[in-house]
């Protein structure tokens, strides 16, 4: 099944701990040092021509090696924005990140955005296009993206591939990395019945390059992923699993409502540090 990976380069990896860069940590971040070993941006709120995000985003990155989350790529869509992924790669190349991350996921058709990540049906068909997709995205933005595993509410009855599967096939394929959301496995294990730990067996650990830790919200039966809890006991339990497999990675703690202090995530960013000292030692 597996078909040969393009030459891209392979995903540096970076051993750090960082935070979401928020607004309203704006002024804290730009005129202080040691608040984190990295920032992550999410790409389109500085994808603009000039004016202040362009300003914070300089300011920041001479002070903090950034990454670049994005939301819009819309990887498992009809076609790829190539308008957007100029913008993209113009903003990368200004930012200078340590990487670029998306999802695994569609966002919308017929140029309408839903500004929503819609989960993909786990089919062959589905694995093609999300290969050519990325391949071509990363020869635009000329750089290997890293990839997120969304959280789910919904499956398709055609499905045929697991997700770790179909993760799997994608780094192979395209030569892609990981970013690796331990919240949405977590997520998503519990939405659809299916076991987190089988989860991370069947992932390619040396691909992963990023993790992400959040929070979520008990809905009427599901869990909803909505970041904007502090990371949970059962999240921190699985996420001492993951970083026990993971080579040098960067971790981070994604929090984009009800957003606290800076030192309740820095907090929490020590525990994510402790942890993983812990998880490492043991392994």
């Amino acid at each position: 099944m597996t078909q040969s990976a393009p030459s891209h380069v392979s995903p540096p990896r970076f051993s750090g701990f960082g935070l979401g860069l928020r607004p309203v940590h704006y002024a804290d971040v730009q005129h202080t040092d040691g608040l984190a070993d990295f920032f992550e941006i999410i790409s389109e709120n500085f994808m603009v021509d000039g004016g202040r995000p362009l300003q914070v985003l300089d300011r920041v990155r001479e002070r903090y090696p950034l990454a670049m989350h994005g939301v819009s790529m819309s990887l498992g869509g009809e076609r790829l924005d190539h308008g957007y992924l100029k913008r993209l790669k113009a903003l990368a190349d200004r930012a200078r990140p340590l990487w670029v991350s998306d999802h695994l996921c569609w966002t919308g058709t017929g140029g309408i955005n839903s500004h929503d990540l819609l989960p993909l049906p786990l089919t062959e068909a589905a694995l093609d296009r999300l290969t050519a997709h990325i391949r071509q995205a990363q020869d635009v933005l000329e750089r290997s993206l890293l990839i997120e595993n969304p959280s789910s509410y919904i499956t398709y009855p055609e499905d045929s591939l697991t997700e770790w599967t179909f993760l799997s096939e994608l780094c192979a394929r395209t030569g892609c990395g990981l970013l690796l959301d331990v919240n949405n496995i977590y997520v998503s294990a519990h939405n659809h019945g299916f076991s987190a730990q089988d989860y991370l067996d069947g992932l390619p650990f040396d691909r992963v390059r990023q993790i992400h830790l959040a929070g979520h919200s008990q809905g009427e039966s599901l869990l909803i992923d909505t970041h904007d809890q502090p990371v949970p006991d059962g999240v921190w339990q699985l996420y001492a699993q993951t970083v026990a497999r993971c080579g040098e990675v960067a971790v981070m703690i994604e929090r984009d409502d009800d957003i606290p202090p800076l030192d309740d995530l820095r907090a929490e960013l020590d525990r994510a540090r402790s942890l993983a000292g812990q998880a490492r030692q043991a392994a």
